[in-house]
């Protein structure tokens, strides 16, 4: 348990936990956007297509009997205006992670080159040496 309060409290649990939360709801914006905005007029454009309407019927749906005694099927049909729909969308969402993590690897970058730009101090030398050092001196004063 100890094991798993150790790995729980760690901040890149905490910032994964963001991160996947923030994802799902900006791919539910960006599914809203190409649902809602994108693919009306594009589908204007195309003669008035509805994209989630453009499908390949296998079976069409077939209702009750009027007896009561037979089941109703549901329609048989391959969607690929839906199926567009959610490429759209999942190239969307891929270029805006494209887009985040080359700013992110830009930035990463530059802070890299201006640590390598500093000069390194030099280390300060050890207690010893710089008793040493003293002695040294007060040596050469005192001849």
């Amino acid at each position: 348990m100890k094991e798993f309060k150790k790995f729980i409290s760690k901040g890149n649990v905490l910032d994964m936990a963001v991160g996947l939360i923030m994802a799902t709801y900006f791919g539910a914006i960006v599914k809203s956007m190409v649902n809602d905005i994108l693919m009306p007029p594009i589908g204007m454009l195309l003669g008035g297509v509805d994209f989630t309407e453009i499908k390949l019927v296998i079976q069409d749906a077939v209702a009750e009997s009027s007896e009561g005694a037979g089941d109703a099927l549901a329609e048989v049909a391959i969607n690929f205006g839906t199926f567009i729909n959610t490429i759209l969308t999942f190239i969307i969402v891929a270029y805006a992670i494209f887009m985040v993590v080359k700013a992110y690897n830009k930035m990463k970058d530059k802070l890299e080159k201006e640590e390598e730009a500093a000069p390194a101090e030099p280390p300060k030398p050890s207690k010893e040496e710089v008793l040493l050092t003293e002695i040294r001196d007060l040596l050469k004063n005192n001849k």
